[in-house]
């Protein structure tokens, strides 16, 4: 194949196996087909990239970086085109895995004004909301919010927030890691809802850990107890308002407080929180990967994007069979799950949770780690989200291989960078398993859906 045929053929997308010593080695050349994508996943194995970050005026910094470099944040990433911390213990200290500890034994907060909020608020506001998503919008009630998903035309997933019902008419769609406030402003320009649609001035937190709700107990009294999972309550830290919800981006007990003006309050908030949590062992951390790997959350862009559809990424529940009310990408989903009831699968390749050797993968990956088939080693995959879980004792990874080899108990192998691999250049053992890998405290739809097998949405 000419170097101009490679440009142009989404059959085969050479790449260099792990182990190789650079980007542009000619050894160990291989292919995963991703012949049903039009933009194939980058599968070069760079390993880390030694590199510093600009930080400059193109970017935005939250209200909250400055505070997060204060309490000792010394790496970032950009998310939604704002720098995001990630990371805060030094790997000299212990790095994530003492982040990690914070997590799961006391309560922790995290800097995430990155989930910038795009409100959609008028008298249409629901009749909007409802067409864009694929759950049913009208069974979300004010105080309210949902995990949901966003699809375009073809079926692939856009974004997936959580949405907020803080009114009868105003929604904040609070974003992963991709652009939403242009996509719900072209779609309204051919409806014509009578809604607006922006960007507003608030920042969240999370609060994350068994000793949470205590923190938050501590924070805004008694009421706080009484929150439902998804469930919202207005108020005020420090006499700033405030929308607290019951949800995170772990599989711990949780919470997120929505800091409305947060461009003026930030330092008056977080300071707050830093204060009423000294008593509890609070600790300034990045989002914890780690544990959402457990608990099988997906992070957009990573495990996910717009050439995924969500049959093949464990999200068949967010497509609902009772909803009467059109929405987009309602017809693609509806014959995709058709196709695949009838037995066959119009993709190639679904995500599956692995356990696999190695030593423990303490650190986020630089790479889409390798998958092989468990019997010819040949690449056929590739992990999105590894990570050590020490609950299990085992590396854990969310990861896509061909739908032939999703069957719980299937061997495979996984091409790990050599300061993980049990052998330097060789793969170490994995096998498909059950995800989530262990039960969350509040369990989500999502979460009991797929745990016990059911399609259930709205």
């Amino acid at each position: 194949m000419d170097q101009e045929q490679a440009s142009t053929d989404n059959t085969v997308h050479p790449f260099p196996q792990t182990g190789a010593s650079t980007a542009t080695d000619t050894t160990g050349w291989s292919s995963v087909d991703q012949s049903d994508r039009r933009v194939p996943v980058n599968l070069r194995q760079t390993g880390p990239t030694p590199v510093e970050m600009l930080v400059s005026t193109r970017e935005r910094k939250s209200p909250f970086w400055h505070l997060s470099v204060e309490a000792g944040c010394w790496r970032a990433t950009l998310y939604n085109r704002m720098f995001h911390p990630r990371g805060y213990v030094r790997p000299e200290d212990g790095g994530a895995m003492v982040e990690y500890d914070a997590l799961v034994n006391h309560v922790t907060m995290w800097n995430v004004a990155v989930e910038r909020q795009i409100r959609v608020k008028g008298p249409d506001a629901e009749a909007f909301v409802n067409y864009v998503i694929t759950r049913d919008a009208t069974r979300i009630k004010p105080m309210r919010g949902r995990y949901v998903i966003l699809c375009n035309e073809e079926g692939g997933i856009l974004n997936d927030p959580v949405l907020l019902r803080v009114a009868e008419d105003e929604f904040w769609f609070s974003l992963s890691d991709s652009d939403l406030e242009w996509w719900l402003r072209g779609v309204n320009l051919g409806m014509g809802y009578n809604v607006s649609i922006g960007e507003i001035d608030v920042c969240p937190v999370q609060i994350q850990g068994p000793k949470s709700e205590a923190l938050m107990v501590d924070l805004f009294g008694e009421g706080v107890r009484e929150i439902p999972y998804y469930g919202l309550m207005a108020a005020q830290l420090a006499g700033c308002d405030v929308i607290i919800s019951q949800t995170g981006f772990t599989g711990e007990k949780g919470y997120e407080i929505y800091l409305k003006d947060a461009t003026y309050h930030a330092e008056t908030m977080w300071h707050a929180v830093l204060e009423a949590g000294r008593k509890h062992s609070l600790q300034v951390i990045a989002p914890a990967h780690h544990r959402r790997i457990a608990a099988g959350i997906l992070s957009w862009g990573q495990d996910l994007d717009q050439e995924t559809l969500p049959f093949q990424c464990n999200l068949s529940y967010q497509v609902p069979r009772k909803k009467s009310a059109p929405y987009i990408g309602k017809a693609r989903l509806e014959a995709v799950r058709d196709e695949i009831e009838a037995g066959r699968y119009p993709f190639r390749n679904i995500m599956v949770g692995l356990k696999m050797g190695g030593q423990p993968v303490t650190d986020y990956a630089p790479d889409f780690w390798l998958v092989g088939d468990g019997a010819e080693a040949e690449p056929i995959g590739y992990v999105t989200s590894p990570w050590y879980a020490p609950e299990l004792g085992t590396n854990i990874a969310l990861a896509y291989v061909p739908v032939t080899h999703q069957a719980h108990g299937t061997r495979l192998k996984v091409w790990l960078p050599d300061e993980y691999a049990e052998t330097a250049g060789l793969p170490v053992d994995a096998e498909v398993v059950q995800v989530p890998f262990r039960p969350s405290e509040n369990p989500s739809a999502r979460e009991v859906a797929v745990s016990h097998g059911r399609d259930y949405a709205y």
